[in-house]
């Protein structure tokens, strides 16, 4: 295996541990409103935009309010929530190898500037990704699961999307890297089922692993065969 032309990495759910916060926050605001989601529900808002999910929770409300009342229940109890959000296992030592290493790397993320900017206060060493690309990027024309992201990181590290390894945990995300033609790696976990293959979305190039320590092991297997 050789060594990718660059990473492209996803934030909530692959570097932070914030999925189960962000769908709780949801839920919450959900409730207040009178109505409650449903585990199937909340996987479908995982890796979405902050606007794309709104628009998504108020048409499930019994009784819609608008996304901007939603948002105005939703952002506080987000905000508090996140602020204790912790790395995924094996996250700080995986970008600071390519780092160290000097392969090029990405943020793909949904979530927007401030939000980014708050989660990662207390995690300097996401800010050796340098290139990103979030849910507000004034160039991005759609949002996950649209490849529109993973094509834009490439092009902005100039590099083919077909070289790149992308690195997700939702299914939105991993079929947005998929179509934009980059290697997946889906970290799965207990919130959401795998993909499965469609004639728009092949599955060809996802792997499935359990805990990033395995990307990072084939990384140097790959440096090490060179």
């Amino acid at each position: 295996m050789h060594l990718p032309a660059a990473c492209l990495f996803d934030l909530d759910g692959l570097l932070l541990d914030t999925e189960p916060l962000h769908a709780q926050a949801w839920s919450e605001a959900a409730d207040f409103f009178g109505t409650s989601l449903s585990k199937s529900q909340l996987i479908i808002l995982k890796g979405r935009r902050r606007l794309d999910c709104a628009e998504q929770v108020n048409d499930w409300l019994d009784s819609p309010v608008g996304t901007e009342q939603l948002l105005a229940v939703r952002q506080p109890i987000a905000r508090q929530l996140l602020s204790k959000a912790k790395a995924m296992p094996g996250a700080e030592e995986l970008v600071r190898w390519c780092y160290e290493n000097k392969l090029p790397m990405a943020l793909v993320s949904s979530s927007a500037s401030d939000a980014v900017a708050f989660k990662s206060l207390n995690h300097s060493w996401l800010a050796l990704i340098q290139i990103r690309v979030l849910g507000d990027d004034p160039s991005l024309i759609a949002g996950k699961p649209a490849p529109d992201p993973f094509l834009l990181a490439a092009k902005r590290l100039a590099v083919k999307p077909n070289l790149c390894w992308a690195l997700e945990d939702s299914q939105a995300g991993s079929r947005a890297a998929l179509v934009a033609g980059c290697q997946v790696w889906l970290l799965n976990n207990e919130y959401e089922p795998c993909p499965s293959s469609n004639k728009k979305t092949s599955t060809k190039n996802l792997r499935h692993i359990t805990q990033l320590s395995s990307v990072l092991k084939r990384l140097h297997q790959a440096k090490d065969a060179l």
